[in-house]
């Protein structure tokens, strides 16, 4: 990625997707060029949280809602240190964002942290472009980046893919650190992290659970260190059949009978651990309003999603692994696809989406409560 900041607004861009159709807009946030997966989010709020989730890494994300940027940014709603998006696609940008936590504009923390974007396209036409195709590599280019359309379509598919990415080390912090319990101290959890966002460790915290977050390449013997109640295994980006070392440990942990919670990459990861395939899907799950069945109650939530790849499991039946029984816990009742697992002879489940809810419904909140019990009755 290369970029400038200067003169942004007026700065003719243009959009590449690797199948060679091409979008012409303006240059959004940073001047330059990047490349990425193209995926599209369905949030309509909540776009701090999306930039600086980890799972969106080298992804261009396209927002489906029209007009992105009205609230500016704060300095409260970052879910990690940084942007991770390798590029935005926007409509209708704010002019003048309007909030009292605002403290600046959206294209100005874009372009502060060099992420390059595009605005001006009909972001809905670009949408169903890859819902129809799937979603695929693509460039931004502005400035003095812009050449020759067949030019900058070369350039495009010559760019990594994400099926076979394996990225979890690069957005894992590097040491461990602990999120202390709020209120009287519970359990002590350690938490793999595969890119976790911050809300994860406070939702937590909230629980009386003191949060050991350890790097991507923990050991086993990393986790047992701190002597922990519970494991859990974020989020996080790339194509979890390269994931080879997570799995290993979770693993372990299945092994020893510790109560584990994972959630997204970490579902993957669980489905993984028990012997099932993982896939890439068409176009993936983005956004905060996935329609979820969570098959123990019957009830429907609706929930906040950020993921290209699944879990190929049995929809239907329970299924015999190296740890016993296991059965598909949610389904997302759009497509069927896998979004939680369980065990049903040790304290161990998972789900596909963000129970965290930042941003997001809060409709899965009861996810960490169930983490709890599953502590509790370990424990009892």
């Amino acid at each position: 990625m290369t970029t400038s900041t200067r003169g942004a607004a007026k700065t003719p861009a243009v959009l590449v997707l690797e199948d060679g159709r091409v979008f012409r807009g303006r240059a959004y946030g940073a001047v330059g060029e990047t490349f990425g997966e193209a995926v599209f989010s369905t949030g309509m709020t909540g776009y701090q949280e999306t930039l600086t989730d980890p799972s969106y890494h080298r992804q261009v994300v396209v927002m489906t809602a029209p007009h992105v940027g009205n609230t500016g940014v704060n300095d409260e709603d970052p879910e990690s240190q940084r942007i991770w998006v390798s590029g935005y696609v926007v409509r209708d940008p704010a002019r003048v964002p309007s909030n009292w936590r605002s403290r600046r504009s959206l294209d100005e923390e874009l372009a502060a942290q060099g992420v390059v974007g595009i605005s001006g396209i009909d972001t809905r036409a670009l949408t169903r472009h890859l819902r129809e195709r799937g979603a695929m590599r693509v460039g931004i280019f502005s400035g003095d980046a812009v050449q020759d359309d067949s030019a900058l379509l070369a350039r495009v598919q010559e760019a990594p893919q994400m099926k076979g990415a394996n990225l979890s080390a690069e957005v894992a912090t590097t040491e461990p650190y602990v999120v202390p319990a709020i209120g009287e101290k519970k359990f002590t959890v350690a938490a793999v992290d595969l890119g976790i966002k911050g809300m994860t460790p406070h939702r937590m915290a909230e629980r009386g659970i003191e949060v050991h977050v350890l790097p991507a390449t923990a050991t086993v013997e990393d986790v047992y260190a701190v002597n922990p109640d519970g494991v859990f295994f974020s989020n996080g980006p790339g194509d979890p059949a390269t994931a080879d070392h997570p799995v290993s440990v979770m693993q372990g942990v299945l092994e020893r009978g510790t109560p584990l919670f994972g959630i997204c990459f970490g579902n993957q990861i669980l489905g993984r651990a028990l012997g099932f395939g993982t896939y890439k899907l068409k176009y993936g799950h983005r956004g905060i309003n996935q329609p979820v069945q969570d098959r123990t109650t019957g009830k429907v939530e609706v929930t906040a999603h950020n993921h290209g790849f699944a879990v190929d499991a049995p929809l239907d039946q329970v299924s015999e692994t190296p740890f016993g029984r296991a059965e598909v816990s949610h389904v997302c009742l759009n497509d069927n696809v896998v979004e939680g697992l369980q065990l049903l002879d040790r304290p161990a489940f998972s789900v596909q989406y963000h129970p965290e809810a930042a941003a997001g419904p809060h409709d899965a909140a009861y996810l960490f409560d169930r983490f709890v019990s599953l502590m509790e009755g370990q424990r009892a």
